[in-house]
């Protein structure tokens, strides 16, 4: 890496890239007009075709940007850092976002910190939020940063229970407890401030990234104050903080989504917008009053650990072909039901980002909406100020598009709207809460829906679950017991010459024997028969033996060949299906 550059770096603010290596003298002037010579004739960036000619080091480059964005050069291997300055940003945030503070100003409140590439700006945006610091950004060499990370943040990190510990000695803190509406607001200004709450919630956060969560719950009760996550569908308690902090972490996370901190008696909506690892990660928060103080719960958006790509969402290869012809159906509605939780979004948007192309017009309607994707016109509901889902799906119609998503048929009106969308050539996709595709069929008509009207329109109806994967790397066969095979309706005789796994628990997996998730799917695809019966109103039951016969594979049936290709275990499939006596 260079040394300090001589040049002030105001000579090299936004100046062009070329002039700025040629100062910096990392390329000639002739190396530079060949690069754009090149750039003109086939268009790229400079940087990138000065790489690609091999006039460039990505080092000098990386350096040169930042110089360009009007960043200083700091040479850490020849800076001492002093412990104050370090212990401003904690091991564990320094290291997920790969910064190293070099100084810190504590009447401004200001610090300085050192980044490999002038492209890690969130990193201030989100240290400044998380934080509260005024955050300055210097550059320093993608090597010289890695050694000084391990150099100043080589001892154990702080760990939760530690940080716990503190918090319970501290002396701030213990008069708060049961405190409730009396707690003046400076005080809870000054409590959600407090350093030790701030490095609290950012460990909380970012050990709930790291580890997969998909929400993070902060609960007050009368003797005791809980944290847990939800990984993989279910809840697993932390080490359970002092309830003297409870106000504390509730007022510091309403801080975090801008919501309103003297409000305690009503629920409060909001979100928090981070980039963790180079990864947009997005926080919904929910404050809830109760009895015992504020309930709040964060829901963690991690685009980085959602695929949005069909195959990867567990569909067998005969119900991938399936699907796929029928999104590409011209018109109709195709429903995706199961409870809150189980993946019908995910599978939606999967859907709609293979159909998603310049000659395609696709609009959604959600509450709220989960997945920003680039090419999708998407519109959040609000009922508080009447755009409901029947309101912006009438609008949808004169917007001229070809699919139409629909968080969920919650009304007659709704559905009557998804209904006419449909007959006026759209393909409309949505959801319901059942337990499996048949009964979603009655579902439609209890809303008030015509039969006729729902045959006329209706391709087909996905029921899902979500199942846990049985973790790769303590994957062990094991001979299940008779209860247990009893439990899928299975004799032994029935599974002669199968063979079965479990997850015997591991470091990786956190001793569970799961790691990750997989959907098993029902789909019940609508034709002639099924029509009929839906005409004369038949039961569920019926309906679903139709649709058994016609070929359609229960979740049960789906989770079964789930078990013995070795994906989840048997615990797993009983726990989220139901056996139908036929």
């Amino acid at each position: 890496m260079p040394t300090v550059m001589e040049v002030p770096i105001d000579e090299l603010r936004g100046r062009p890239l070329g002039r700025i290596l040629v100062k910096m003298g990392k390329v000639r002037r002739d190396q530079v007009h060949e690069a754009l010579e090149i750039q003109e004739a086939k268009g790229g960036p400079l940087g990138q075709i000065l790489l690609d000619l091999g006039y460039v080091q990505a080092d000098a480059l990386t350096l040169a940007l930042a110089f360009q964005a009007g960043m200083e050069y700091v040479d850490l291997s020849k800076t001492d850092i002093p412990e104050e300055v370090i212990k401003q940003v904690p091991a564990q945030m320094a290291k997920a976002y790969k910064i190293v503070p070099v100084e810190y100003d504590q009447a401004g409140n200001h610090l300085t910190v050192a980044l490999a590439s002038a492209d890690n700006f969130r990193a201030t945006d989100d240290l400044q939020m998380l934080m509260g610091f005024r955050v300055t950004a210097k550059i320093a060499g993608p090597e010289e940063l890695e050694r000084a990370l391990q150099k100043y943040y080589e001892v154990e990190p702080e760990s939760i229970g530690e940080l716990l510990n503190q918090l319970a000695e501290d002396q701030q803190f213990a008069g708060m407890e049961n405190r409730g509406e009396s707690i003046d607001l400076d005080t809870i200004k000054e409590m959600a401030e407090s350093s030790p709450i701030r490095r609290l919630v950012n460990m909380v956060l970012l050990q709930s990234i790291r580890d997969r969560s998909s929400d993070v719950h902060f609960e007050p009760f009368e003797d005791e104050f809980k944290m847990r996550y939800r990984i993989d569908g279910h809840l697993y308690e932390m080490i359970p903080p002092p309830k003297s902090i409870a106000v504390a972490i509730a007022s510091r996370i309403k801080v975090m989504a801008n919501l309103d901190i003297a409000e305690r008696r009503v629920p409060q909506d909001g979100r928090i917008e981070l980039v963790v690892n180079g990864q947009p990660v997005d926080l919904r928060v929910s404050v809830l009053p109760t009895m015992f103080g504020e309930s709040v719960v964060l829901r963690v958006l991690d685009r980085s650990q959602v695929s949005l790509d069909l195959e990867r969402l567990g569909f067998r290869d005969d119900d991938l072909r399936v699907v796929r012809q029928l999104i590409r159906r011209p018109n109709g509605i195709i429903i995706v039901t199961g409870p809150t939780g189980s993946g019908k979004t995910t599978t939606l948007y999967s859907g709609l980002s293979e159909l998603n192309d310049v000659a395609v017009k696709i609009l959604t309607t959600e509450d709220p909406v989960e997945y920003d994707i680039d090419g999708l016109i998407q519109v959040q509901v609000n009922p508080e100020i009447g755009l409901t889902f029947a309101r912006c799906l009438r609008h949808f119609l004169r917007q001229d598009p070809d699919i139409i998503l629909v968080g969920e048929i919650r009304d007659l009106e709704t559905g009557e709207i998804s209904i006419q969308a449909s007959l006026t050539g759209h393909l409309v996709f949505s959801t319901l809460h059942t337990n499996d595709a048949p009964s979603a069929v009655a579902r439609l008509l209890d809303l008030g829906l015509e039969p006729f009207k729902i045959t006329a329109t209706l391709e087909a109806i996905v029921a899902q679950r979500l199942v846990r994967c049985i973790c790769p790397r303590c994957k062990e066969e094991f001979i299940p017991t008779a209860d247990m095979l009893w439990e899928l309706q299975l004799r032994p005789e029935d599974v002669q010459g199968r063979v079965f796994y479990r997850g015997g628990g591991c470091e990786y997996c956190r001793g569970i024997g799961y790691s990750g998730r997989t959907a098993i799917f029902e789909i019940m695809v609508i034709d002639d028969e099924i029509r009929e019966l839906i005409m004369q109103r038949s039961s569920t039951n019926v309906i679903r033996e139709a649709a058994r016969r016609r070929g359609m594979r229960t979740l049960r049936d789906t989770g079964l060949l789930a078990i013995y290709d070795g994906v989840t275990t048997i615990e797993e499939v009983v726990a989220q299906t139901i056996y139908e006596e036929m």
